[in-house]
Order: structure tokens, then C-alpha cells, then sequence
């Protein structure tokens, strides 16, 4: 059984939109350039004809996977989160113990993930660590470079 998976509307509605052009304008193109490389020829040394169909298959498979993602996905009600403690969809600012260095990151689903926008994966290690805590609170969390310790300065939805 796949793994549930927590969305925001937008994420949810950013992967039905992106399923949906996989199924529509991806096939279309993949049928394309299948058709092209079938008219090229002997279909047994046709290096494009292979080149094709694998990329059919590898089409077809994420395909199957965004609507196994989209049918345990579950939407989040933003108005609900409890700001108490630091949860999937929390905004949470934190500050390095050692360095004094502040951050502020939002916990959201992996495919919704982005850095440069301050969204980190709620399965990230740092995220990780963060689950459960309350302000005030010291999070130890164990990353490559080594154990950094983050102090719980703000919870928010």
C-alpha cells in the first residue's frame, strides 16, 4: 500500500493539473515520435523506434504513479492547524544554538518541497526533528555535516 500523503490546495490542485497534461499533451507527443521513428523503417535496428517505446514506458509509469500519489494523497485544512507545536504545514522559525543564525521554514508534503521558497519535505531530516516540538524547545537533528541544535522560536500556519 502507498503512503499517504499530505497536501496543501495548491499542491493537490498543481499535481491533478500536471497528471492531467501527462495523460493528454505527454501521450499525444510520445505517440508522435513513435509514429515518426515506425516510418522511418525496419523496426528491428531502429534506435529511435527503441529510444520511442522506452520513453513510452517510462511515461506510462509516472503516470501510474501520480495517480497512486493522488489517491492517497489527503488534503490539509490550513485553518485547523494547530500552532502549538510544529506539524506538516506548520511555519516554523528556528535558530541555530551554536551559530545564532535564524531560519524559517514551511513543512509540506516532499512533492511540494522547495527550498529556494522556504517549503522543506516533512520527511527531510531537519523537518524531522522539528515534528512534535513546541516553542521554546530544543530539536538535536542529526544531518550530513553532523548534530546541529535548533531552538524553537515561532510556530504558524
Amino acid at each position: 500500500m502507498a503512503e499517504v500523503a499530505y497536501f496543501t490546495k495548491d499542491g493537490l490542485e498543481k499535481l491533478k493539473q500536471e497528471l492531467q497534461e501527462l495523460k493528454t499533451t505527454g501521450r499525444s507527443n510520445i505517440s508522435k515520435a513513435i509514429a515518426e521513428a515506425r516510418d522511418k523503417g525496419d523496426l528491428s535496428e531502429n534506435a529511435e523506434y527503441d529510444a520511442a517505446k522506452e520513453a513510452q514506458g517510462l511515461h506510462e509509469a509516472k503516470i501510474s504513479q501520480m495517480q497512486e500519489t493522488l489517491a492517497n494523497a489527503r488534503l490539509l485544512d490550513e485553518s485547523k492547524i494547530d500552532v502549538s507545536k510544529v506539524l506538516a504545514l506548520s511555519i516554523v522559525k528556528i535558530k541555530n544554538v551554536k551559530s545564532g543564525a535564524t531560519m524559517s521554514y514551511q513543512l509540506v508534503a516532499e512533492s511540494e518541497a522547495d527550498m529556494k521558497s522556504g517549503k522543506i519535505s516533512v520527511t527531510s531530516p531537519i523537518a524531522k526533528g522539528l515534528l512534535g516540538k513546541s516553542v521554546g524547545e530544543i530539536a538535536e537533528i542529526t544531518v550530513p555535516a553532523g548534530k546541529i541544535e535548533f531552538e524553537i522560536m515561532e510556530v504558524s500556519r
